[in-house]
């Protein structure tokens, strides 16, 4: 049921685009037991500045290269699933496109699961 956002500078390919999604949906899959075909992202390039984050912020030393990920999903992941999925999706970007773990932002805002219409008009999986 996610619903994920990418939003990155201008200047990827197609394929780093492509990579950056798969890669957040495998680390999805993987961690906090998203099913497979539940895959719905919306990926945003950004002319430049229009991406800010502090350079310093906790300590992380952030380029200009930044990816914000905001990840909607249903409430009730323990904390341990949370921070394997932050883990995963800095380690599968690094690897598939070369992204810097410190320039990767993650953000789950989680909602009760009425809180989704997957199409139809109809609450799916309003109990």
């Amino acid at each position: 049921m996610p619903l994920v956002r990418i939003d990155v500078l201008e200047g990827r390919t197609p394929e780093q685009i492509a990579a950056l999604g798969d890669g957040v949906h495998r680390a999805m899959v993987e961690t906090i037991d998203v099913p497979s075909l539940d895959r719905f992202q919306i990926i945003t390039p950004h002319a430049s500045g229009w991406l800010i984050a502090d350079p310093e912020y906790l300590g992380i030393s952030r380029s200009k290269d930044v990816i914000f990920i905001q990840i909607t999903l249903n409430a009730g992941r323990t904390l341990e699933k949370k921070k394997a999925l932050y883990a995963a999706i800095a380690r599968n970007l690094a690897a598939d496109v070369g992204v810097r773990p410190e320039d990767v932002l993650v953000n789950l805002v989680e909602v009760a699961k009425e809180d989704w219409s997957f199409g139809n008009g109809i609450a799916q999986y309003a109990t």
